[in-house]
């Protein structure tokens, strides 16, 4: 395995629990350095990309046996939290959907497709029972997930490293991959102080790319999302929401929030080509924030960041194996915990037990990214999506 992100780890863990022998994790930094540690830490289920797209591009059964394999792997997440005993502050109190505009036809189309294809109900929230939950003007309608969580990112992370270390996986942090070549029927993996030799090999390294191969590292773009965290709000959280669900909205680049154990609250958003600094992190989410919860003014802010998520052009993830005993695990894009938990039950699968699975993503494979014109055109893309957003919002507030 090279990187040891979730995608890695579950990979390793998978391996692991079947009985594999002689797993090796290489990660060039820590555990969890890009996104796995630094996402707002919301697990449910899905991709990137819509289901209704999905729907579309492969069919019913096919669409459904995707979308069901990130279900499980909410399931499978739950199970190794309570069975390894890993701290991740994991909270069952479920994601809200929260509608920005007044139009509630997206929620309507969005809860009938999931009830009708991929046997998924998610609970409509009206107006009133939204107010009650969130305590701002800025949203209408809603959509209540009650199967899905969040919690640590961090901390699981690195529980579910060292539940692999206890059955028998190695671990090196600090130890990047320099070079990748074949040998014989496997490969050779070159490290500033050695070498590996292994049968099969999983690239794992979402947004910080390994550079290792030229057409795998072309067909991911990464992407930077920004989040903080707020100072302890104390009583004062129940002056922005009741309950303690999770929540994100209906735009294109919205804004993702949930109450911390400590009553921090945590809010992540916005989309761009490039990290910015702390500084700049904070002045940005902190004006977003400000224009949903204005009675925190005056708020201060303890910690923000930035960090790469990895996207490939048509926003599924690579579950592939571009050369024999050569695996990918990589695009997870901005809905990468479930998915990089299926990933690893598939590739896991595929490595020791020669399941197939892994073939249903053959759809979604290496398409290049055209770097570096492609930053500048998906920063246009999110530019007018975002613009697309803004004037509906003014339409529908020239219409009150």
């Amino acid at each position: 395995m090279i990187g040891g992100g979730f995608a890695g780890l579950n990979v390793a863990l998978g391996l692991a629990e079947r009985g594999h022998q002689g797993v090796l994790l290489l990660e060039a930094r820590e555990l969890a350095h890009g996104a796995s540690g630094r996402n707002g830490g919301f697990v449910f289920g899905g991709y990137s990309r819509s289901e209704e797209a999905l729907l579309r591009e492969l069919g019913g059964v096919r669409a459904k046996a995707l979308y069901r394999g990130t279900l499980d792997a909410v399931e499978l997440i739950r199970r190794r939290t309570k069975h390894h005993g890993i701290a991740c502050d994991l909270r069952e109190t479920g994601v809200l959907w929260a509608n920005w505009f007044r139009d509630a036809r997206v929620l309507r189309s969005r809860q009938r497709l999931l009830s009708e294809h991929f046997d998924t109900r998610w609970q409509w929230v009206g107006k009133e029972e939204m107010r009650q939950r969130l305590h701002t003007e800025r949203y209408s309608e809603g959509l209540f997930e009650p199967d899905a969580f969040h919690f640590h990112p961090l901390n699981y992370a690195l529980g579910i490293a060292r539940a692999a270390e206890m059955q028998g996986v190695s671990i090196c942090e600090a130890t990047p991959a320099a070079a990748l070549q074949r040998k014989g029927v496997g490969w050779r993996v070159r490290t500033p102080e050695g070498e590996v030799h292994a049968r099969h090999v999983v690239l794992a390294c979402g947004g910080y790319l390994a550079r290792l191969r030229r057409v795998v590292d072309a067909s991911v773009l990464p992407i930077a999302t920004y989040v903080m965290a707020t100072e302890p709000l104390g009583a004062r959280m129940r002056e922005v929401m009741s309950g303690d669900a999770a929540v994100y909205d209906t735009r294109f680049a919205f804004d993702y929030y949930r109450p911390l154990p400590d009553t921090r609250l945590l809010w992540g958003g916005r989309i761009s080509i490039r990290e910015r600094s702390p500084q700049d992190v904070e002045r940005l989410l902190l004006r977003d924030l400000l224009k949903v919860y204005p009675q925190l003014d005056g708020v201060r802010v303890d910690y923000a960041w930035s960090g790469l998520m990895s996207y490939a052009r048509h926003q599924m993830p690579h579950i592939a194996q571009p050369e024999p005993g050569l695996w990918l695990a990589q695009a997870f894009g901005g809905h990468g915990v479930a998915p990089t938990t299926h990933a690893g039950e598939v590739l896991a699968a595929a490595i020791a037990e020669n399941d197939p699975r892994w073939r249903e993503f053959a759809d979604y494979g290496l398409v290049s990214a055209f770097k570096p014109a492609g930053f500048f055109a998906a920063q246009l893309s999110y530019w007018w999506a975002e613009f697309k957003d803004a004037w509906k919002d003014w339409r529908e507030g020239a219409k009150q």
